[in-house]
């Protein structure tokens, strides 16, 4: 029997959703969570295989995550109809620097090769090529965003490819690795897919820790949660 924890916050769907997975997955045992305090226990908690957010703030549960996994990082797990991809940095305030970015890819990478995929990396820049010069920040941006091409080509092997602002194009490639120029614009790409335009999204994948923690957003639907149910169950079992 596989233990998760989800956390209830101000979204109903939750009890919908954990209603929905138990009837499909009666053999999972599901422990509804109603404060960050608690949830950030049953992390640590290793008679507990696995914890969603679910619809509880996700500020205070991450910053004391953090505390005992400072290196911690996510990448949301985006399938549509057969494609799927991992979309980092989601977090507002991840992803600020090529560095930060570059260990975001390469966590990626090591999550789909473990699952037994190709990683395909897009990066991502907040302008066109040759939009350089309108303006510090997307010059900066254009710059960097050729600066983490090359670091990635340079130290790993992996398939990797500039597409600026294009992200259109690197869906139409089916990049499965799609580096956002930032989180703020990666939480607006998340938006604006998943909540928006109703992309299935299984979550957000969380690197850096040893257990399994899977983030989603206060404002998923039915469906959304249980999907993450799924995704958690599965990598519990892994």
């Amino acid at each position: 029997m596989t233990r998760i924890a989800i956390g209830v916050g101000e979204n109903e769907n939750i009890i919908q959703a954990c209603h929905i997975f138990k009837e499909k997955h009666p053999k999972n045992d599901i422990i509804l969570m109603y404060n960050d305090v608690d949830l950030i226990k049953a992390v640590l908690d290793k008679n507990i295989d696995c914890v969603i957010r679910g619809s509880l703030p996700a500020s205070n549960i991450m910053t004391k995550l953090k505390e005992k996994y400072p290196n911690l990082s996510r990448a949301t797990y985006v399938n549509k109809e057969g494609y799927e991809f991992l979309l980092t940095p989601v977090g507002i305030d991840e992803g600020n620097t090529v560095e930060d970015r570059y260990k975001l890819a390469m966590q990626c990478c090591d999550f789909l090769k473990q699952v037994g995929k190709k990683p395909k990396i897009a990066i991502l820049a907040e302008g066109r090529e040759d939009d350089f010069g309108r303006g510090k920040e997307v010059s900066n941006s254009l710059k960097d965003s050729k600066k983490l091409t090359k670091i990635i080509q340079e130290n790993t092997d992996e398939e990797v490819k500039n597409y600026h602002i294009l992200i259109e194009k690197a869906i139409n490639d089916e990049c499965n690795v799609i580096i956002a120029p930032n989180g703020r614009v990666g939480n607006i790409i998340f938006r604006t897919l998943v909540l928006l335009n109703s992309w299935p999204s299984y979550g957000a994948i969380t690197f850096g820790m040893d257990r399994v923690y899977i983030d989603t957003s206060r404002d998923q639907s039915i469906d959304g949660y249980v999907r993450s149910l799924i995704l958690a169950e599965l990598l519990a079992k892994d």
